[in-house]
């Protein structure tokens, strides 16, 4: 573990809470792919103007919600559309259609060509499992558990906060403290003694108003500046900065 006076040693924490898009494994990238040729579809067919770009998916869909980013998106472009049930076909022209339309090809691209988490997340998960730190996973994605299956990490967490649970115990997406204030209470710590690690500005606002004590930012695309406006205690480029 590196002894840098920048990053705190998180063996000595008493549980660390990881985001999983983009934290764990890239499956950010698979997300942003997704949602942009979905979007792009939708903008042609809809007529929708500006075009839609990466920097969108980082201002109104990372870390939220899957409909509440599509609700978000639409209404930076002026554009409403009835909520919809999330029953809803993806060919409806509803927020939750929207939705399962990007889902299906996120689902798509997962199949064809797999995932592999971040040797760097790895290491660092290594590291907290020998020193007994409790750790979880927090993500607003639907396909954690899926993506977790495929990345081979399922076994390394007993406490998965994702979509499904959110969406079941009705708790607000991310920045809301909602899904880190309620994930660290099924881990029974304290977050003011904890770690939030997050890559999206509204998960680290998030991590920030459940109260963390340590929100590490890892920039993965949002920016470094902007991680630390959204409050973020530390930033790396990648978790392996944590471990020797």
């Amino acid at each position: 573990m590196t002894d840098t006076p920048d990053l705190p040693d998180l063996r000595t924490v008493d549980a660390v809470l990881f985001d999983l898009d983009g934290v764990l494994t890239p499956t950010a990238d698979v997300h942003m792919r997704a949602w942009k040729e979905m979007f792009d579809e939708l903008f042609d067919q809809w007529d929708i103007a500006p075009p839609y770009t990466d920097r969108d998916y980082f201002e109104y869909v990372d870390g939220k919600k899957r409909y509440d980013g599509v609700a978000s998106l639409l209404r930076s472009r002026d554009v409403e559309v009835p909520w919809g049930d999330p029953s809803d076909d993806p060919s409806a022209d509803t927020v939750c259609g929207v939705g399962n339309r990007k889902n299906a090809v996120f689902s798509r691209i997962l199949r064809a060509e797999g995932i592999a988490p971040y040797p760097g997340s790895v290491a660092l998960l290594d590291v907290l499992a020998e020193a007994g730190v409790p750790t979880a996973v927090v993500s607003s994605s639907k396909n954690a558990v899926e993506v977790l299956d495929a990345a081979g990490l399922r076994d390394r967490f007993d406490v998965i906060m994702d979509g499904v649970v959110a969406e079941r115990d009705h708790l607000a997406s991310k920045p809301a403290p909602d899904v880190f204030a309620e994930a660290a209470r099924m881990v029974g710590v304290d977050p003011a003694r904890s770690v939030a690690v997050e890559d999206a500005l509204s998960g680290v606002q998030s991590a920030v108003a459940a109260g963390f004590g340590i929100v590490v930012g890892v920039d993965r695309g949002a920016g470094a500046d902007d991680l630390r406006g959204a409050g973020a205690t530390v930033v790396v480029d990648d978790l392996a900065a944590f471990v020797d």
